[in-house]
């Protein structure tokens, strides 16, 4: 997924921080499994912790942990902890940004384990479940008025809940869809979707991109398949929609005890078995150049939010959304991003939700989600975005989040080994053409291995 890396803006007395737990993350990372173990004893009393009371005793200083991604994104959060401290002296935010994805996650776990956290922590949102579950992070029900709680979109308040409680909020969702030509699909004659009710089905987008490929478009669909690689989130994130679109899953949905029978059933093996047939027959660019779709050399991409505005402004008014292909039982598009969670550690939790709660503010959301494109978080946010309004350009974001058709990825503490063994299997599937079902199976004892090593994760916690 399109972003940036670093730390930048971290002081020197950091630098000596993060590197040592860098260190200590990689010894972790090479003695653990795929989930997010650590937990320091204190989960089950995390878990009935009243993490706000209503107060703050005199001057409360928070620290804040972001990852270092997109410059937009920190550039505007560092603008915010400056004006939030500005204009008020109760509470003082210091901003520490450490680098994205897989270092954060290593540094993350090995903070946990030595007692190191923030008071405020910064994750990607399915790792939300796996940080409630071992106790770094603790429920903000008692944080969150009711007025604010019915003000965030649905799709926040579900990926934000573990075990029937709230323990993590966005400032903004995700979107994903096909991006399309429509000046190059009217001049070839195929129909362009309306909306979710009419998506094209995966065979029919098999038709057009041959159609497509006739008409003089080598690769006419652009997947970003050099981003789905192993461990990276973009192959769980932008393509179990295709599995859960056929009526499969990557894990069992209710109980997530097992992914047998489900990751690799008949549903998930037809569907990347068509999918891995567009690889074959050379319809997807399967190369590393990240402007096919700006340059024109495909007409049609699998893609976030995150691009509208670099497509739109190569093909102005010659860009559409419409949802991902039906491969069987409706359209189904991912859902989720970067999540806030207080730490079970931290000093005040009153102190970190004024932060907090100013962040969640309309015109705050808004500021955040014109820097990185992304969908705002709440209702009265989404109101201050014209490109969500009923003819806006990025309507069907909004509506796939709000109507149900957006899923959460797997909302178990499981979920770090689930989409390792998924992005690894994705990228054998897709990338070296490896047998779609035994590839699967191999996905499934990964992930089942997990659980059995867990206990299958009970509630109670590690």
């Amino acid at each position: 997924m399109k972003a940036s890396l670093g730390n930048t803006g971290t002081s020197r007395n950091h630098r000596v921080l993060i590197t040592g737990l860098l260190g200590a993350a990689l010894l972790l990372a090479a003695c653990g499994g795929g989930a997010d173990d650590g937990g320091d004893g204190k989960s089950k009393q995390a878990r009935s912790d009243t993490t706000c009371d209503g107060r703050i005793e005199g001057t409360a200083h928070v620290t804040v942990w972001f990852h270092a991604g997109r410059s937009s994104e920190l550039t505007t959060l560092q603008r915010q902890v400056k004006d939030f401290n500005k204009a008020q002296r109760q509470v003082r935010v210091e901003l520490v940004t450490l680098p994205e994805q897989k270092p954060y996650n290593d540094l993350v776990l090995s903070a946990a384990a030595s007692g190191d956290l923030p008071d405020l922590l910064d994750f990607d949102g399915p790792r939300l479940y796996s940080h409630a579950w071992s106790g770094k992070i603790k429920p903000i029900d008692s944080c969150v008025p009711q007025n604010l709680r019915d003000d965030l979109l649905p799709s926040i308040r579900q990926q934000g809940t573990y075990a029937g409680r709230l323990y993590g909020v966005g400032t903004f969702d995700s979107g994903l869809g096909l991006y399309v030509r429509p000046s190059v699909l009217k001049k070839a004659g195929i129909r362009i979707p309306k909306g979710v009710a009419d998506a094209w089905t995966a065979d029919e987008l098999t038709g057009i991109l041959r159609k497509l490929r006739e008409a003089g478009y080598k690769t006419p669909l652009d997947m970003e398949i050099q981003y789905a690689v192993p461990g990276a989130e973009w192959g769980t994130y932008g393509f179990a929609p295709a599995v859960w679109s056929a009526g499969g899953d990557l894990i069992e949905p209710r109980t997530f005890r097992t992914a047998d029978g489900f990751l690799n059933g008949p549903e998930s093996v037809k569907a990347l078995t068509t999918m891995q047939a567009w690889a074959k027959e050379g319809l997807i660019y399967t190369g590393k150049d990240e402007k096919v779709f700006v340059e024109g050399r495909s007409v049609i991409a699998w893609a976030g939010h995150w691009w509208y505005p670099d497509y739109s402004q190569a093909h102005p008014g010659d860009v559409a959304i419409v949802p991902l292909p039906d491969f069987g039982r409706g359209t189904v598009t991912g859902m989720g991003s970067w999540q806030w969670g207080v730490t079970s550690g931290a000093a005040d939790g009153d102190a970190v939700w004024r932060f907090l709660a100013y962040l969640l503010k309309p015109e705050q959301i808004n500021r955040m989600t014109e820097a990185n494109g992304a969908i705002p978080a709440t209702d009265s946010a989404v109101k201050l975005s014209p490109v969500y309004g009923a003819d806006g350009a990025e309507r069907l974001f909004i509506e796939q989040l709000r109507d149900g058709v957006a899923r959460p990825r797997p909302q178990t503490p499981a979920y770090p080994a689930i989409t390792d063994a998924f992005s690894e299997a994705f990228s054998k599937i897709m990338r070296d053409q490896a047998p779609v079902k035994a590839t699967l199976d191999a996905a499934v004892k990964a992930i089942d291995k997990d659980l059995a090593a867990h206990d299958g994760y009970p509630q109670s916690g590690p």
